[in-house]
């Protein structure tokens, strides 16, 4: 159960994407984050402003909506959220608040003169142009990373800590009794290696459920080229699974099959099929060996190869392992205080106005002029 800090309460500005209701009625991983987290600083006496996009949903003091619906058939267009960050930028102007905790890409950029912290929790990949991205950002933001695999992608960035994803573990039924039945459940996306599931659920002849959002172009042609040529009586095409039948599935599936084929730092789908006492089969990549204890909550493959094998030894595992292993280390409780004590860890790390050098793109360097960076009282 939550209890409330004894240290001072604190005022707390929560930027969510724009994409879905906070919380989302199917898809949307980052906004369940964020309606959790919104509830569980409220709990321990903090006041939270959330500001999102459509109707109210949790139990924030004050929502304020950019978008009256959100704008999700735009998934992936820029637009959208540079207009919600800018509104958001907006909001802040007028509220009194002792940090601002940010979870979109665009809205780090307005952080740089704020005279309070800017936390920025890493929802996606930090190589690459990502992370020159917040290089480039510096000190004006505060980065949290959800995997210790993710932060070591950047080691570099400026990280304030890692607090790994959580979920309410008593909103997910649990089950021991499974059925003949496996459950494939995020974006039908070449990374997510859907065609991998499929193909070792049929190596062990059992019926595989494939649910998820399918609409950017990208997974358009991906299951145009690769899921539609593999469809037959044993696979079931679910499409987007809302709140409710996600957790009926996760709980029925003999395992949830996780074949991904990129370094996704968290997963958030893998601690939701474990809270439901459903062991994960998954490829070592990203945070998953972090996430699941092998031979435990699931197994972990180093191929593609092994999946089938690994399948059938998944259903030998206790259910009862796979759902304390998320209450131990991945309930909402544990993740709120991760965060509360990494915002007070920032607003302790505010220093008078500096001259900082950065490092701009190509190497060269330049001189940052002064920065208010006054601690929030």
């Amino acid at each position: 159960m939550t209890r409330p800090s004894s240290l001072r309460p604190l005022r707390v500005a929560m930027i969510a994407p724009p994409w879905f209701t906070v919380p989302p009625r199917g898809y949307g991983g980052v906004e369940n984050v964020c309606a959790d987290l919104v509830d569980g600083l409220v709990a321990r006496g903090h006041t939270v402003t959330l500001i999102g996009a459509g109707r109210a949903g949790t139990r924030a003091d004050e929502f304020v909506a950019t978008y009256a619906e959100p704008p999700s058939g735009r998934l992936g267009e820029p637009l959208p959220e540079v207009l919600h960050s800018a509104a958001a930028a907006r909001v802040l102007d007028g509220l009194e608040v002792d940090l601002v905790h940010d979870h979109t890409l665009a809205g780090p950029l307005l952080a740089r003169g704020r005279r309070v912290p800017t936390v920025v929790t890493m929802h996606g990949p930090v190589a690459g142009e990502p992370g020159e991205y917040y290089r480039q950002l510096g000190d004006t933001v505060d980065l949290v990373a959800i995997s210790r695999a993710q932060r070591r992608a950047a080691p570099d960035l400026s990280w304030l800590g890692t607090v790994y994803n959580a979920v309410d573990v008593d909103s997910f039924p649990y089950r021991v009794e499974k059925e003949e039945m496996l459950l494939f459940l995020g974006r039908l996306h070449p990374d997510k290696g859907v065609h991998l599931a499929i193909d070792a659920a049929r190596r062990v002849r059992l019926p595989i459920v494939v649910a998820g959002k399918c609409s950017e172009p990208v997974e358009l042609e991906y299951f145009r080229t690769q899921i539609e040529p593999r469809l037959g009586a044993d696979v079931t095409i679910f499409g987007t699974a809302d709140a409710t039948a996600k957790r009926d599935l996760l709980s029925r599936a003999a395992a949830l099959v996780f074949p991904i084929l990129w370094d996704e730092p968290f997963g958030m789908v893998m601690i939701e099929a474990m809270a439901c006492g459903t062991p994960v089969v998954a490829l070592r990549r990203g945070s998953v060996p972090e996430v699941v204890v092998d031979g435990v909550t699931g197994v972990v493959c180093d191929d593609p190869v092994e999946l089938p094998a690994a399948i059938a030894a998944a259903r030998r595992l206790a259910p009862a392992d796979c759902r304390e292993h998320v209450r131990s280390c991945f309930d909402v409780d544990t993740m709120v205080a991760g965060y509360e004590a990494l915002y007070r860890k920032a607003l302790a790390s505010r220093t008078p106005t500096r001259h900082d050098d950065v490092r701009l793109p190509g190497g060269q360097r330049g001189v940052r002029a002064p920065v208010a960076t006054g601690t929030a009282a």
